[in-house]
């Protein structure tokens, strides 16, 4: 019996191509297609089942009974080829009644047939129908014979769906959208609740042309898009050079051995030999390596089969000149966002007025995207695997990230569920909006301050806005996390002052850059920082800054130029002993003295501080305290730290509690050191910005918290409900003799002196 090579697949083609272009209806056309290939494959029988209403209808055959058309219907799920419509998978049987999901239908008369083979009809990475073949000689069919359907099932795609014939290639026809809602479950990155149609920031190419006209010409548009993206990998490769170490070096070499993969190449090669556009080549192959994906088990080959599904789709995008990210091409309503993962100017690209969340693939508690989102108050939601499977453009979705979930296509019932709870939570807000010009002070009269995290030039305009002290936290490595390259003294200069401009009189406290590790800068390499086990605790922050003072020494110039005729606060990330402190404050004063020599305006005061996050120096405090003029406590590294738990793995993401004994005996001794050297001190992580922490910290001694702008108004609530000489001697009660859950004695307290937790 002939196989079908793909010079037989080609020939298929050519008469899909005529009868596709020709002026005949569409039913009849499928009627010449099943002749077509059943000639071209010796097959005994051809038919073609299109999805309609949900359900797979016998729409053309030859070889089965002509009465059997339009009457023969499965679910999917339903027989054999039910099957492969919600598996979105290929069958090849050499005896089909042997399979467990077979089903006969006597109507078709198809009982005299032994072999079967049937593959979708994909449009949209959906199944809209299937293909299928049939022998009546028991045998498997070649893998050339099955290739050759797939690639006629990917033209037919074409003709089906231009002809109207199917059911819209939606999320109603695969199994996820049979089912209607589908519920997505994630890692909490950033807290919020959106809602808004899915919108791909790498949007799919939709294939619309898929019979080439010149094949030759088809094939130099794949070698000319092979060069651009082989070109653009290895850029990409060259820049990272540093904090390449680990997965980020992993996923870039991946790339770099699937561009250059000669396989890959070859196998589009000979779809195009078959009579395939370039567009419809990469398609192909790429339908085949998610038909792949969804047979593999083994997480690690499956995650190497996504990054060769990015690169396709890469490839894709240059083939066909569509190159643009959703935020280029602009949004055009309300949107949650979908992607594998994000960089944090690419976010930056997105109308902040229009983007209601982001759905990430991947996503960590500590990558550089989630302290942007953070910043900018956008809710996201990460780990949420194959999303790109289960979600379609333009599907509704509701997010809900506190409860680290996600409903997609949501019925009556959660939507009138998650609008109460957005109402109730727009309530919230507007209590706390109308205590903007209230003094966060405690009924017993003590008066707390009050202030904000910032990272990015419009953040300053929120302290009015939500009625905080001024900014406790500036976070100056945003700028260089999304510049493309180094920024300029000039541009850190405009930045700074800009900030201190918008604050007007209330403090800002700068730190200064706090890269390294995690928080990779592509153009800038660190040798020795490739292979880091633990870059939380490598080569970063004040470690890497005095190692190139070259680049603090032009950070410390520019904040001492933006801050002439005021008062500069500067800070130190990670100091792990004071010599470092002491190193760092000399850099600093040596560019004032540089400027100072050439009567360059100057700040009035310089006040100093330090961040306390490495636990060690907790131990030298004695030392340390007398040489600064406040200290700021980093509890989110602190904690990991006291731990030994990496905050960014998601099984010890929410492992350890913040309000654990430990924790709180570890700061109140802080407290108490600082106390006694006249040193205020505060908090600037994410426990602050927690009403029942925040109540914990006041309860220690603290009276200083930066926290998120969006948290500014509930902290302000909590403390105005919190009588500080009742809670005070109560939790030093439980940390002598610590209950055995503290969260829980800790919110049964509040609840009896009716404390505002929000």
């Amino acid at each position: 019996m002939p196989t079908a090579s793909a010079t037989s697949a080609r020939e298929i083609l050519t008469g899909l191509h005529e009868v596709m272009a020709s002026k005949t209806q569409a039913q009849a056309k499928l009627n010449k297609v099943v002749k077509i290939i059943a000639e071209a494959m010796g097959s005994e029988v051809c038919s073609i089942y299109l999805l309609r209403d949900g359900v797979l209808e016998l729409f053309a055959t030859v070889g089965l009974n002509q009465s059997a058309v339009h009457v023969t219907k499965l679910a999917l799920g339903e027989g054999l080829v039910g099957t492969i419509a919600e598996d979105v998978a290929i069958l090849n049987l050499d005896e089909a009644t042997r399979h467990p999901e077979f089903a006969y239908r006597p109507e078709t008369g198809e009982e005299m047939f032994h072999s079967f083979a049937g593959v979708p009809i994909v449009r949209r990475e959906r199944a809209i129908g299937v293909l299928a073949v049939q022998h009546a000689e028991s045998r498997a069919y070649d893998d050339v014979e099955i290739e050759a359907l797939q690639t006629v099932a990917m033209v037919l795609s074409e003709l089906i769906a231009n002809a109207g014939l199917a059911d819209r290639a939606t999320a109603a026809t695969d199994k996820a959208r049979d089912a209607g809602t589908a519920r997505l479950d994630g890692l909490k990155l950033v807290t919020g609740m959106g809602r808004g149609t899915a919108v791909f920031h790498q949007p799919r190419i939709l294939i619309e042309h898929t019979v080439a006209e010149d094949t030759e010409a088809e094939r130099q548009r794949v070698y000319s898009a092979f060069r651009k993206m082989r070109e653009q990998i290895d850029t990409m490769t060259s820049q990272a050079e540093f904090g390449t170490a680990g997965e980020h070096q992993e996923i870039l070499e991946t790339y770099k051995m699937f561009a250059y993969d000669e396989g890959w190449s070859r196998r589009i090669n000979e779809a195009i030999d078959s009579g395939l556009t370039a567009e419809a080549a990469i398609e192909r192959v790429q339908q085949r390596t998610r038909m792949r994906m969804r047979q593999i088990d083994d997480p690690l080959l499956a995650e190497r089969m996504h990054d060769l599904d990015d690169l396709a789709n890469r490839l894709l995008r240059i083939v066909s000149g569509q190159l643009g990210t959703a935020a280029q091409m602009g949004l055009r309503g309300d949107a949650i966002l979908i992607a594998r993962n994000l960089g944090p100017a690419e976010l930056l690209e997105y109308d902040k007025r229009r983007l209601k969340g982001v759905i990430l693939e991947e996503g960590s508690l500590t990558a550089h995207v989630t302290i942007v989102a953070r910043a900018m108050g956008i809710p996201m939601l990460g780990r949420v695997r194959n999303i790109r499977q289960l979600v379609s453009e333009g599907d509704e979705i509701l997010l809900d990230t506190g409860e680290g979930t996600a409903f997609v296509r949501p019925n009556n019932v959660l939507e009138e569920a998650f609008e109460a709870k957005l109402l109730a939570s727009q309530k919230r807000r507007a209590q706390y909006a109308a205590l903007r010009d209230q003094p966060p002070v405690t009924r017993d009269g003590t008066r707390m301050t009050l202030m904000v995290n910032a990272g990015l030039r419009d953040d300053a305009g929120a302290l009015d806005l939500v009625g905080a002290d001024g900014i406790g936290l500036f976070r100056t490595e945003f700028q260089f996390l999304v510049s493309a390259t180094l920024p300029r003294r000039e541009s850190q200069q405009r930045l700074y002052k800009s900030v201190l401009d918008a604050a007007g009189d209330k403090p800002v406290i700068f730190r200064t850059i706090d890269v390294g590790g995690d928080k990779a800068l592509p153009y800038l390499k660190v040798e020795d920082s490739e292979n880091e086990e633990n870059p939380a605790m490598g080569w970063r922050a004040l470690r890497l800054a005095l190692d190139r003072d070259g680049l603090m020494k032009a950070q410390a110039r520019a904040l001492l130029e933006a801050a002439a005729g005021g008062v500069l606060n500067v800070m130190f990330p990670m100091i792990s002993e004071p010599w470092e402190f002491d190193a760092a404050k000399a850099l600093v004063e040596e560019q004032r003295a540089w400027l100072a020599a050439r009567r360059k305006a100057l700040p009035r005061d310089v006040r100093y501080g330090a961040m306390l996050e490495v636990p060690a120096l907790a131990e030298t405090l004695d030392i340390l305290l007398p040489k600064i003029d406040f200290l700021s406590i980093g509890t989110n590294d602190l904690t990991q730290f006291l731990f030994a738990a990496d905050r960014a793995h998601p099984k010890l993401a929410e492992r350890y509690d913040w309000l654990s004994p430990a924790i709180l005996r570890f700061l109140r001794r802080v407290v108490r050191a600082a106390d006694d050297h006249g040193v205020p001190v505060g908090v600037c992580g994410e426990m602050g910005g927690r009403p029942l922490e925040a109540m914990a910290l006041i309860g220690i001694g603290i009276r200083r918290l930066s926290i998120t702008p969006v948290a500014v108004g509930q902290i302000k609530a909590m403390i105005r409900s919190l009588d500080l000489s009742a809670l005070t001697p109560a939790l030093e009660g439980m940390l002598a003799r610590p209950p055995e859950d503290l969260r829980a004695a800790l919110a049964a307290w509040a609840d009896r002196h009716q404390v505002a937790l929000g």
